[in-house]
């Protein structure tokens, strides 16, 4: 891929590299993990530089990160019925786990965005940082095999793929959390929607949950529920119940 403008210059070569020690993994070819954080944002404000973008690499890296997380629930949960492993899968890997692993990592620091992109929170979008953490997978996949991305992926999702083997990943958050502060029953819970960002048709929520009163986790998601639920798994997060 021919690059223009000193994209893939020394300073952002020293970048890729600093975060492949975060990602923990290794690249022969920075060009694939430079490209897997091109937004079509970034690619469509330089036209006439050639740039391209990670749509591609996403579209790989969703069906290498299906294979991967179908083959190893197969194998470690042999208990499982079909239905229950396709709902396992599509929770392990649904956007939100994706976003969120992408921003404990710091990815988005890394990715190159639109002016009006990044200016508008593109950074913390929850659908760009998931798509980015697809596209990554599709960038090792590509320059180091299967076996290297599995590797990867496994690393990263580990915490989720745990909660799948015990059986409490099948716990709704809320109702977990509920269950846990009704052993006193003097405790109550509350829900409030304390930020949102995004315009009307791609917006996205931040919920607290308060235990009598005390914050005890907040999360964000692309509906109410789905942040009350990320709330509510910070909760367990931080009563020991869980861990991250």
């Amino acid at each position: 891929m021919k690059e223009s403008k000193g994209l893939l210059d020394g300073t952002r070569l020293q970048a890729l590299a600093e975060l492949c020690r975060t990602l923990g993994v290794t690249f022969s070819d920075y060009k694939l993990l430079h490209q897997a954080l091109i937004h079509t944002s970034y690619a469509n404000e330089t036209k006439g530089a050639s740039v391209r973008h990670n749509e591609r690499l996403e579209f790989l890296g969703d069906a290498v990160l299906d294979l991967i997380i179908s083959s190893y629930l197969f194998s470690q949960c042999p208990h499982l019925p079909e239905g229950e492993l396709t709902k396992a899968r599509a929770q392990v890997v649904c956007e939100q786990t994706l976003a969120k692993r992408s921003l404990e990592l710091g990815i988005g620091e890394y990715l190159l965005l639109g002016k009006g992109e990044a200016l508008s929170g593109g950074r913390e979008r929850i659908s760009i940082l998931a798509d980015a953490f697809e596209s990554i997978i599709g960038a090792v996949y590509l320059d180091a095999g299967f076996k290297s991305a599995a590797k990867y992926v496994l690393k990263q999702l580990k915490s989720e793929l745990t909660l799948v083997e015990s059986g409490d990943y099948f716990k709704d958050y809320k109702t977990w959390l509920q269950e846990i502060v009704q052993k006193n029953n003097d405790s109550k819970i509350a829900y409030e929607v304390i930020s949102e960002r995004g315009p009307d048709h791609d917006k996205s929520f931040e919920v607290a949950v308060l235990v009598n009163g005390e914050r005890m986790g907040s999360g964000w998601g692309k509906s109410k529920k789905e942040a009350e639920q990320q709330a509510a798994k910070q909760a367990l997060v931080k009563l020991g119940t869980i861990t991250e």
